[in-house]
């Protein structure tokens, strides 16, 4: 059955019209389950549409035609604000030029087929309309108009945009339908990292318009997860992805400290811990981990931290200053911490079960050289052992003894010593879940159950450049693709994930990059100086 239906647009609407690109505000009609609903986009300024605030437009000569060769890029000002210019293929094009993720100059990332990358933590844009195609960060870049008159390239730009440098994609706005039963949505997101939100992101812009509800077991809106361990102070206002405007008004509902105990396939309803039960057409499950404690004596003594929230964070920082703390597990956590901590407290002790720190995954040689950096920042190491007893005075932690019969002084301890998923409430659910715990998803982000997906820390998923093999790959930017992934395919697009891994890390003003998925090299060829740590190292097989 065809439903036309014809709109007539209130007065309140009209207004819109001075925002839409082509003179009119036309609602768009989506199909949800064999009904058209209407939703209107949300215009974001896009800096290539036409300029409706001549005072808000700037433009500039910024350079002659034969200063770009093909495959170059220049930051160029514009007098109240800079732009990339990029020529390729005898085209130029004008778009940010700050990666909106954490301002990184794209003047030097790499240009590569139509694409601009950032050169901090590989997220990717398109340079023709500035949009985002690889992560992380959400926001795409805005697009100057570019023209050449007599040799002269000019560059004509809103002034709004110059300053941001980002652009929020188009939305959909949420149909407020007075139908809306409280325990039922069309999408319920379990978990609301960056999976999550990119999930609910991406289904809004790609025009889906009916209710999206996000459950977390967390207090607070999704936020930047990654600077818990590495910019331990951050406050949640300070490090929120969206901020609570950006929810209400595109609908996101997201039900803080709520966690789903166990999940119905049959009649698609999930159950929550405190008996409230939510009706879901599609769900996406998105949990992360659970990180792992110590089962040892004396575990559950005052100031032992698993860093999960920022409070944990924030208060770890302050009870550290100037104090002895003892980090269990030579993770990615554990050394970010160890590293941010070196300054701020009076001793900082790490004990590790292997001989060197990430040796699984960076390699020996690699693991010795980080370790000597952190030696040299005053960082102790106790390896090849482990706690067995966490010791008190009046409740609260006074030493932590070692395996090895050393005892150190701790006011403080952090636990990193790995993750498990957290997927135990999908047990009885009939949801496939492999030996380990994890979801088992093929490339389009599906479990075995028609209309539910998972994505992030929680899945293993076919990995392209692997042929496939299924692995587990807990990165901040692959829980972005996952997310948009199942979203389009929420919506039968039929996309397929092909992304490659990446990773970063930061510690003592160094940074180290990770691209691809080395699990099970035999040999690491290392170009450059270790020593100096300015080199590059391939994990082969």
């Amino acid at each position: 059955v065809e439903v036309k239906i014809e709109v007539v647009i209130p007065e309140k609407e009209r207004s819109k019209e001075e925002m839409s690109p082509n003179g009119k505000a036309s609602p768009l009609i989506y199909k949800v389950n064999g009904t058209a609903r209407r939703y209107h986009l949300e215009e974001h300024p896009i800096a290539s549409n036409p300029y409706h605030n001549p005072k808000d437009v700037v433009e500039a000569s910024v350079c002659h035609v034969k200063d770009l060769e093909n495959g170059q890029m220049r930051e160029v000002d514009l007098g109240c604000g800079k732009a990339l210019l990029i020529k390729e293929s005898g085209e130029f094009h004008a778009v940010g030029h700050k990666c909106p993720h954490y301002g990184a100059p794209l003047v030097k990332g790499v240009l590569s087929k139509g694409r601009v990358r950032c050169p901090w933590h590989g997220a990717c844009f398109n340079i023709s309309t500035g949009d985002i195609e690889d992560f992380p960060g959400l926001d795409s870049l805005p697009r100057f108009q570019v023209k050449i008159e007599k040799e002269k390239v000019y560059i004509r730009a809103s002034k709004q945009a110059l300053q941001t440098q980002r652009r929020t994609k188009m939305m959909a706005k949420c149909i407020s339908l007075s139908n809306y039963n409280l325990s039922s949505t069309n999408v319920l997101i379990v978990g609301a990292g960056a999976a999550g939100l990119v999930c609910a992101e991406t289904l809004r812009q790609e025009g889906f318009s009916d209710r999206i509800v996000m459950c977390t077991m967390d207090r607070h809106l999704p936020y930047d997860r990654p600077k818990l361990s590495k910019s331990m102070d951050s406050h949640p206002e300070q490090i929120a992805l969206r901020p609570k405007e950006f929810f209400r008004t595109y609908g996101i509902e997201v039900l803080t400290e709520m966690q789903v105990a166990a999940v119905d396939i049959k009649n698609k309803i999930a159950v929550f811990k405190d008996g409230f039960k939510m009706e879901y057409n599609k769900l996406l499950i998105a949990t992360g981990n659970t990180p792992k404690a110590l089962s040892c004596k004396g575990k559950e003594v005052e100031n032992v931290f698993n860093i999960r929230t920022p409070e944990d964070a924030n208060r770890v920082v302050k009870l550290a200053t100037s104090k002895n703390v003892v980090i269990v597990g030579a993770s990615f956590l554990g050394m970010e911490v160890a590293a941010y901590l070196a300054e701020r407290a009076h001793s900082v002790s790490l004990v590790e079960l292997e001989e060197v720190p990430f040796k699984k995954f960076f390699g020996e040689r690699v693991g010795r050289a980080v370790m000597k950096m952190f030696e040299s920042n005053r960082v102790k190491f106790y390896m090849q052992t482990e706690v067995s007893e966490l010791r008190e005075q009046e409740g609260k932690l006074k030493e932590v003894v070692l395996k090895s019969g050393k005892v150190l002084r701790a006011d403080v301890c952090v636990v990193g010593v790995g993750a498990v998923p957290a997927t135990g409430f999908l047990k009885q659910s009939g949801i496939n879940i492999d030996s380990k715990g994890f979801v088992v998803v093929n490339k389009m982000m599906q479990t075995n159950i028609p209309g539910v997906f998972a994505a992030g820390d929680a899945v293993t998923f076919p990995l392209a450049l692997r042929n496939n093999k299924k692995v587990n790959v807990p990165h901040w930017q692959m829980a972005h693709m996952h997310g948009r992934v199942a979203a389009l395919n929420m919506l039968a697009h039929g996309m397929e994930i092909s992304t490659v891994p990446y990773l970063w890390t930061a510690m003592f003003g160094k940074s180290i990059r990770y691209a691809g998925h080395g699990e099970g090299f035999d040999d690491v060829v290392i170009q450059g100086d270790l020593d100096e740590l300015k080199f590059v190292a391939f994990y082969t097989k």
